[in-house]
């Protein structure tokens, strides 16, 4: 299952987090631990925003990744599908809606 994160940091959190981030290896910042898969990861420093895109079929494993990071910035987590996985689920939804 795939999950994306949106995350928010407060302007107070910016610098301390660029900091700390910044200082990481590549290989510290790809590790979300196991059984969690970084699919991929984009930021807006203009905004403070940014977009994770990870995949586990084990939302634990996923919920004590974004706990690493949540003490320094609000993220929203969903499941998400990728373009053939929503192709499914909407054709099932037109079928279930006879559209």
């Amino acid at each position: 299952m795939k999950f994306m994160g949106k995350w928010t940091i407060h302007q107070d959190k910016w610098l301390p987090i660029l900091k700390q981030w910044s200082s990481m290896t590549p290989q510290q910042r790809a590790d979300t631990g196991p059984g969690v898969k970084l699919l991929g990861r984009w930021h807006d420093f203009a905004s403070r925003t940014g977009v994770i895109v990870m995949e586990s079929d084990d939302i634990a494993a996923v919920q004590r990744y974004v706990g690493r990071w949540n003490p320094y910035m609000d993220i929203e987590l969903a499941p998400v599908l990728d373009d053939e996985e929503a192709a499914v689920g909407a054709k099932q939804t037109v079928a279930d809606n006879g559209a």
